[in-house]
């Protein structure tokens, strides 16, 4: 085993467990959900490994899922359906903005959240700006699929803090995309979920009619709400995460669009046809269910930095602490 993806994946003097099945040697992958909940994936091979100043990288050949990309241990996405991640990520945002036109992707440095943009008609510029120039390097060498993406003329890469980044610019974007990794303790990017950088820097970056859109747990909902007039979350079950996932969509515009208006607006604006979404599966996807309607009601917590909380694992700061 790969025990919680990482430190055995990198100390190449572990051995690694194997298991037996029909005479045949499986090699596996596991990531810890949590403490009593683990995650494994019977492996191909491993692509690349390493550590970057900022985190640790991981690019695995699943049987199941194709090639994954495992950053802190956690898995970001995976070929075999990494489409219902971003295209519940971008498409929702960009179709209820009137005429989307400029983009800023904190994250993305597998180039995937791009690829989706790009689809779209009205679109005049996109920015991507991540932190770890070595994601992006073996994000662009391995997965090809965005390859596209990192050359079209409207694409801007920038390896750069993206707080720093979006402080700096004195342009106002359509759309900010947060794509980013789940907080973890001593990892790159918690600060970007945060209340205070929601109001202080990211929101004076949108437009009037701007939108924010990132993947949501109930306390970033709540810090969204806090911020902006309008938030709206939405769900999706993407197999590889073995979980529903949510999405958040923050605005102080109202961005409610009907069912047959965003089909419409799909035909016209979108190159290509979408693998999963349309306006029917959208609407179902902001229909949530009980449970989870419940605890985004009952949240409280407003994420800062004072009282950031982290999901499982550990970043590499963490680490050399």
């Amino acid at each position: 085993m790969f025990g919680n993806g990482f430190p055995e994946i990198h100390k190449d003097t572990t051995p690694i467990q194997t298991l037996h099945s029909n005479q045949q040697e499986c090699h596996w992958y596991e990531e810890t959900i949590d403490d009593d909940l683990k995650w494994s994936f019977a492996l191909n091979s491993v692509l690349h490994k390493g550590t970057s100043e900022y985190q640790d990288i991981a690019l695995l050949d699943t049987k199941r899922f194709g090639k994954v990309l495992v950053i802190d241990g956690k898995m970001q996405s995976a070929e075999r359906d990494e489409f219902i991640y971003h295209e519940c990520l971008i498409h929702p945002a960009l179709l209820c903005h009137p005429n989307p036109k400029t983009v800023f992707i904190m994250g993305g440095g597998e180039g995937s959240a791009a690829r989706e943009i790009l689809k779209h008609k009205t679109i005049e510029k996109v920015v991507m700006c991540d932190i770890d120039q070595e994601v992006v390097d073996f994000c662009r060498r391995f997965l090809t699929v965005n390859s596209d993406a990192f050359c079209n003329k409207k694409f801007e890469l920038v390896i750069k803090d993206a707080k720093v980044e979006l402080e700096k610019r004195e342009e106002k974007f359509d759309i900010i995309v947060g794509d980013l990794a789940d907080p973890v303790e001593g990892g790159p990017c918690y600060q970007l979920y945060t209340k205070s950088f929601y109001q202080n820097i990211l929101k004076p970056k949108l437009t009037p009619n701007g939108i924010f859109v990132t993947q949501v747990f109930t306390s970033i909902y709540n810090t969204l709400k806090q911020v902006f007039k309008h938030v709206k979350a939405y769900t999706a079950h993407v197999p590889s995460f073995a979980d529903t996932w949510g999405w958040v969509m923050a605005s102080d515009q109202e961005f409610e669009v009907e069912v047959n208006e965003m089909d419409q607006r799909i035909e016209e604006r979108v190159k290509g046809e979408l693998m999963y979404l349309n306006a029917p599966s959208f609407l179902s996807a902001a229909t949530l269910n009980k449970t989870i309607s419940l605890a985004l009601e009952k949240e409280t917590e407003v994420y800062s930095e004072e009282n950031a909380r982290f999901i499982h694992g550990h970043g590499v700061a963490y680490r050399h602490t």
